[in-house]
This record gives C-alpha cells, structure tokens and sequence, in this order.
C-alpha cells in the first residue's frame, strides 16, 4: 500500500512539472490545420494549400526550406516550395494506413527556418467502396439432427470486406426457405456474426440436404456483395448441446508473457451420452488470423496457451471465440467469447528525432535562443509513454518542453564564450517513467561562431625605446605589437599612428600597417630633442570594428657628433687664440690662463680633456689636463725666449674623438708692465664680477623656489609607488674632473651613462633609500675655503656648466623622475644643479 501511495505521488508531481513546463514553453511557433483526401487518388492531386491557410510569404518557402518532417519512409505527401500546396506523394490505400480504425488520419509536421516555425497539418483519407464482401469459404457444409428444436443455432462464419465504417459489410440475408431464418449479432468493431436459426423442424424423411445462399452486402451506393453457398445434411437425434460452465470469460495479460504459458482454461459440459457427450474445442470460425498465430487452444482440455510473442503496440486487445462441440453423429455446438486484455510493461526505448537543428551559433546570442527541436517517441502507452528530456551536462544549454506532447528544443540558458570554447559536444538524455524507467541519448555537435568582441591587446603598455640620434630617414627603429583573441577577420590586426592632437613628432614616423614596424621620417638631433611621446592605434577588421591605443615613450641616446668648441682664448676675428703677458719674475705654479671649452654632447661624449699639441720650451709649462689651466713649471730666467707659443688640443671622450685647438702666445714682459697691465684688468674684472654676482643671486632664489614647487607637485601625484631602482644606478667612481659628475644606469642589456655637474666628492644614491634620495656625505668646508672662493673662479664655473651640462642636468632628471615615478629629494643635488638650470644662454 505504501509503494502505491508514493507511485501515485510521484506520478502526480511528473504531471505537475510536465504541465508547468509546457506551459512556459515559447520558443518554437506552433499552429494545426486540417485536409481531408479520398483513398486510391493519383499521385500529384492537391490536397490543400498550406501556405494559404497558414498565412505565409510563398516567396520565402524555399529559402527557409519549408519541408515535410519525416522518418524513414517515403512519405505518402510532399510539400511544393514553391507555391506551398501540400499534394499526394504516391497512392493511398486506407485499408493499408489505418486497417481497422474508424476515422483514419494522418498527422504531418511541417518546418521552416530562420526563424524556426513548425505546423501540424491532419489529413483525413476518406475511406471509398473498392472492396467487396467475401467469405472465406465459397461453400459451407453443415450437417443437423432431426431431432433439432426450433430455435436452434447454427453460427456461420462472416464476410471479410476490407472497407471501414458504412462501407464495411451492414447485413447478411438468406435465400428463401421455410426452415431456417438469419440473426446477425453486432460484435463491434464492424464484426457482425451470421448465425442460421432452425424455426421449423426438420424431417429428414421428407428431405435430406438443404441448400441456402447466404449474401452479404456491404452500405455502399451502389452496395457491393459477396455470396456462400450453406449445404446442409439432416441427420439423426443429438439433442443435447455442450453447456459451458461461465456465462463469459475475461482475463488480463502481460505483453511479456513467455510462450507457452497457459493463460486459461474454458469448460463446458454434455448431458449425451457416449460420443455424444464427449466435448471438443475449437476455435470460432471468427476468430482472425492473428489472434491464432498468437494462441493456441488444446482441443480435450479447453485450456488457451500463448504460441507467440505479444505486443500492446500492435495489439491490446483480442476477442476469441471459442467453440464446444460433442462427437455426436450430427454435433452440437456452443460458443463463447474469451476477452483478453493486454497490459503494457515498459518495453520499448525512447526514440529521439532531430526534427531542426543550427549547427553553428554565434557566441553573441541571446539567453533563451533556440538551437534545436526534437521530437522524443515512445510506443509504450500511459505512463510508460511519457518521457522527459533533458542535458545531464555542465554547458550553456538546457532542454525545454513544448506544449505538443513529446518535443523539447534545446534552447541558450547562458552566454556563451568563444575564445573560452568553441565546440560543444551537447548528449540529449531521453527518460521514459516506466518501472524500472528505459533511457537513449543522442549527441549534437555545436559550433560557436566569432563575432568581434575582443579589441587588440598591446604586449605592452606603455612602450619605452631608446633610439640613437642621427638615425637613417625611412629605416625601421622599432616595432610595436598587439593580439586579438578573436579569430579570422576579426583577429585581423591593422595599425597606424594617431596624428590628432598637438603631437608635432607623429609627423616624422611611419608604421607598417600589417606588422606594426615604425620607421622614422627624418634624422634626430639629440641636442635638439631628447625625448618625445607618440600613440599607436591597432584596429582590428571585424564590424564593427574595435581598437585599442598605446602609449610609446622615445628616449634619445647620444653620439659625439659634436666637436668641442673654444670658449677661451677667443681673438676678435673669432679665432681661437690669444695673448697672455706673464712678468719674469713670477714663481714655478703661476697660472698663466685657464683655456675654456665646451662640448654639446653629453657622457663621455662631452668630457673634455686638455693636451700640449704644441711647445717651444716643455719644461717651461705645464697643462691640467681635466681643467685647461696652464701654469709655470719653473721660475724664468734670463736665457728664456721673450715670447711662447702654446698650441694646446682639447678632445672629447667619444668612441671616435672629436677635438679642437687653441693657440695661447706667452709673452715675458718686465714686471712694471706687468702689474700695469694687471691693474687694467682687475679694473675690468671687478666690474664684470659684480654684474655676475647680481645675476647669480636672482638665479638662484628662481631655482630654489620653482624646485620647492616641483617637489610639492610630485609629492602628490607620484608618491604612491615604490619601485626599487637602485639596481638600475650605479655610482661612478673613476671620474674625478671638475666640471660634470658621471651617472651610469641599466635598461636590459645596455648600460648608459649620465654626466651631469659635479657633486660633492664621495656621493652615491644608497639602495636602502629606493633611489628615492640621494644621501651626501656631511663635508663641512670652513668658512676660510668659501670666502676664498673668488668671483673669478666661480665666474670661470659658471660659463662651462653653462654649455658643458645642461643637457645633461635636464636629461638625468626627467630620465630619473619621469621613468622611474620617483620624486627627487637631494637638496645637494638641487645647490650644484642650481648653477646652471636659469642661466641665460
């Protein structure tokens, strides 16, 4: 009792779900129309015009492949795309389609697509008189006592007429005779029984064999009929029929009942006498074909056992009549009708039928989007006819139920990813409710199409290169890239330069627009531009189309294409060379002048070195090589040359050395011209040093304040990173002149080196300060020291850092600040920079 109450509860929450279900289905268009056709038509003959009746676009019947869904068979109709009539394929015999059933008709479901619309269409074969009644025997010989009552019965077997309805076979008559009368008993199903009635006794002294024509007709206009001829021979007393024990017997039976299984057994019983009373079986003249191909009856024991596998799809149900016969000399006969009622089990596996399917979908479509329908069968009845389908599957799909019994469509439950995946194996599981339940799969492969979702993606952001000047015009100096994830024209990369904007440099690039090489238009001056910034645009080919910008930040490396230049000596042609007058007394060290030079370049290609070309007398004088200056290396003496010659070259630290000369002409004077002399100059020298000093006292207050900006600047927008990059700079500690201090850093495999003006002798950026900070050694110098630093020598300073290291001073800086994000916080870097950053060039 318990396993029925939970049987009937989860068969009424399957009906619950199936109803919800369908209820919410709305992806496939549905609408029912209905023909009828008589039997036994021609081929072509029309039966209706679908397109018309349903409302559709003829012009768009063939491009949406409107069609016929069918298994397969051929099917008996066809659809014209063209015009939409719906005509008979090839000739219908009804008897052949429907056999027994009363009204015969045919469900056909037509499809269209993009968008996907199905239609059920009924056609009913009207059934027509082309068969006549026939008897299976052409003659019937019967043979009856005597002693017969009036009122006895004889069952004669019926006519066969293969029509349906009111054109099967409606009344059976008999020749006329005053012996016997006809009784024709309905058994349903168009099955009516002859049975012959004695209504007169027989007297078999007065005539011996009686001769009857039995015609059937069927309700035809004009009727058709069939005829028997009925012999009948009189013979002697057997007055006593079999009686059965049942008035009628019914019974129920699995369709998986094995053979040989005796499934009942039917009495009857003879009050005769002898061979009289003796009782036999048989089976009705009545009982079809079928019915005995699948049973057998034991003639001496009445029992009925199965010969034959059974079908409920075929077949649920069977009516046998069952005849009892004694062996008198004339038999006696009774019948009755044994019913057997078929019960399916769950035998039969679900049946999936591709009815529509798109192959491919694009990864851009809709949650809900219809990819497939199918149409799910089961030839079991009732409860094991019903099925669910669904994907036992982790993917974007998911099987929804259609308000026609049996059709799902695999709709969209997700979005859908093609750069994720792009094929999906999709199993459709069909289920019946059958106890235990039967299953099928089917699987459909699906392709997910691109479609231009993805924007290319640079291998980096920004982008740093680092260029020598000079470059050839029109050769490639660097090359950018980007990836696409999409695939096909979408993937397809093109790329150009933005030239909108107040970018001027754009101007003098060009990219490849296939493979992103860029090629400078023109030569750089490093002396004239030293950095420079440019976007780069990559647009794929999909539509629309999509594209992305990058950021490439240039920097440009020096070469010595820059010879040195005189600054002093200088002569009023413009030629480097001057006149010093020097007194014969002074003692061996006396600075005799100071050659001055400077070099555009930067690095070693602007660090200058100073050498003796040309002497008359090399034990006389003597060169600093790193600071120009030349001074006496002994006192002069008598025997020395009244005038000297000095030809002095100054060349610059690149690869390939760039120099220059200078001619200095010594002349030995008498030291009261001397100091004469010297009294002019330190005139003309005071003068000019005081203009200097104002201006050097202006400068530095601009610089100092102007910086202290900059850093409160920085301070807010750059303070947030931390990178460590005090693996990058590295102190130099092998170069000890005056004028610049050398600064090297790394970027890959290159390694660089910045010269900027010096800084206190032992410096260095500490790695412990994140190259945040640059720690200076606590170098106090004595008051003594500073007041001795003279106006002349300052002045002698400030005109080299004047040309010798503003480049480098710029350059160092915004390199260190502006790549690295990292504020500048020496305030004895800001005291040597100070020099030179305002002072007027």
């Amino acid at each position: 009792m318990e396993q029925r109450g939970r049987r009937t509860w989860r068969e009424r929450w399957l009906w619950l779900s199936c109803f919800f279900a369908m209820v919410a289905f709305r992806s496939v268009s549905l609408a029912q129309i209905r023909y009828s056709i008589a039997e036994e038509v021609k081929e072509g003959t029309v039966v209706g015009h679908i397109a018309k009746d349903l409302g559709l676009d003829k012009s768009t019947l063939r491009s949406r492949g409107y069609r016929i869904v069918h298994g397969s068979t051929e099917p008996l109709f066809q659809v014209n795309q063209d015009d939409g009539i719906l005509y008979v394929n090839r000739k219908i015999d009804r008897e052949e389609v429907c056999e027994r059933s009363k009204a015969c008709v045919i469900e056909l479901k037509t499809a269209l697509e993009n968008p996907l619309e199905v239609h059920y269409v009924a056609v009913e074969v009207l059934d027509v008189n082309d068969h006549a009644p026939s008897f299976l025997e052409k003659e019937r010989m019967l043979e009856i006592f005597e002693s017969a009552l009036p009122g006895a019965r004889f069952q004669l077997q019926g006519a066969h007429d293969s029509d349906s309805g009111l054109l099967s076979v409606q009344q059976y008559k008999i020749s006329n005779n005053e012996h016997f009368r006809l009784e024709v008993k309905d058994r349903g199903e168009n099955r009516k029984t002859p049975i012959l009635i004695l209504q007169k006794p027989l007297d078999r002294e007065s005539v011996k064999i009686h001769t009857l024509l039995l015609t059937a007709s069927d309700g035809g206009k004009p009727p058709k009929s069939g005829e028997m001829k009925i012999t009948i021979h009189v013979s002697d007393v057997n007055d006593n029929p079999p009686v059965f024990t049942k008035e009628s017997y019914s019974l129920q039976l699995n369709e998986n009942t094995l053979i040989g299984t005796t499934i009942i057994q039917v009495n009857a019983t003879d009050m005769d006498d002898g061979l009289n009373g003796e009782v036999v079986y048989s089976f009705g003249n009545d009982v079809d074909g079928e019915a005995r191909s699948h049973f057998n009856l034991n003639p001496l024991t009445g029992e009925i056992t199965v010969v034959e596998m059974l079908n409920f799809e075929e077949r649920n149900r069977y009516e046998i009549d069952i005849q009892a016969s004694d062996k008198g000399p004339a038999p006696l006969t009774s019948d009755r009708i044994v019913i057997i009622n078929i019960i399916d089990i769950n035998d039969n596996v679900p049946e999936i039928e591709l009815t529509s399917f798109s192959k491919t979908l694009p990864e851009n479509s809709k949650s809900g989007t219809t990819v497939a329908v199918i149409t799910v069968k089961d030839s079991d009845s009732g409860i094991n006819g019903k099925v669910l389908c669904f994907i036992n599957q982790d993917v974007p799909f998911t099987m929804t139920p259609s308000v026609q019994n049996n059709m799902f469509s695999i709709v969209t439950k997700t979005p859908l990813d093609r750069e994720k995946r792009s094929q999906y194996d999709v199993t459709i599981i069909a289920k019946d409710a059958g106890e235990p339940s039967l299953s099928s799969e089917k699987t459909i492969r699906i392709d997910i199409s691109d479609v231009n979702d993805n924007s290319p993606k640079f291998l980096l952001s920004p982008y740093t290169f680092y260029l020598t000047e000079n470059n050839s015009p029109g050769d490639s100096i660097f090359k950018v890239q980007a990836t696409d994830q999409d695939e096909g024209d979408n993937a397809l990369i093109s790329y150009h330069i933005f030239r909108g904007g107040d970018n001027l440099f754009s101007s003098f690039l060009n990219i490849n627009p296939i493979n992103g090489d860029i090629s400078a238009l023109k030569s750089f001056d490093f002396e004239k531009l030293k950095t420079f910034r440019f976007h780069v645009v990559a647009t794929d080919s999909g539509s629309p189309s999509l594209s992305s910008n990058v950021s490439v930040n240039v920097f440009l490396l020096d070469q010595n294409d820059n010879p040195p230049v005189i600054l002093h000596p200088v002569s009023s042609n413009g030629s480097a060379e001057g006149v010093e007058e020097v007194p014969r007394n002074v003692p061996a060290g006396h600075l005799v002048t100071k050659v001055r030079a400077w070099d555009a370049d930067i690095g070693y290609n602007g660090w200058l070195l100073f050498s003796l070309q040309e002497v008359s007398d090399h034990s006389l004088f003597g060169l600093d090589r790193y600071t120009g200056r030349i001074r006496t290396l002994r006192s002069f003496t008598e025997t020395d040359e009244a005038q000297h010659k000095l030809v002095i070259l100054v060349k610059d630290n690149g690869n390939v050395s760039l120099s220059a000369t200078a001619t200095v002409v010594v002349k030995l004077v008498e030291p009261k011209e001397a100091i004469s002399a010297s009294d002019v100059k330190s005139a003309a020298t005071d003068i000019g040093d005081s203009g200097v000093t104002f201006y050097l006292m202006i400068t530095l207050a601009s610089v100092s304040t102007l910086f202290l900006i900059s850093i409160i600047v920085l301070i807010a927008m750059q303070c947030s990173k931390t990178t460590d990059v005090s693996s990058k700079y590295l102190p130099e500690t092998n170069y000890d002149g005056t004028l610049c201090h050398s600064i090297q850093y790394r970027s890959g495999e290159k390694r660089y080196m910045l010269v900027g003006p010096r800084m206190s002798i032992g410096s260095t950026i500490v790695p412990g300060s994140n190259g945040n900070t640059l720690v200076v050694p606590d170098r106090r110098s004595t008051s003594a020291e500073v007041r001795n630093y003279n106006h002349s020598h300052l002045l002698s300073l400030i005109l080299p850092l004047q040309f010798a290291c503003w480049p480098t001073a710029v350059n160092h800086c915004a390199f260190w600040c502006l790549m690295n994000n990292r504020i500048c916080t020496a305030s004895k870097y800001l005291l040597d920079y100070s020099l030179y950053f305002f002072i007027p060039r």
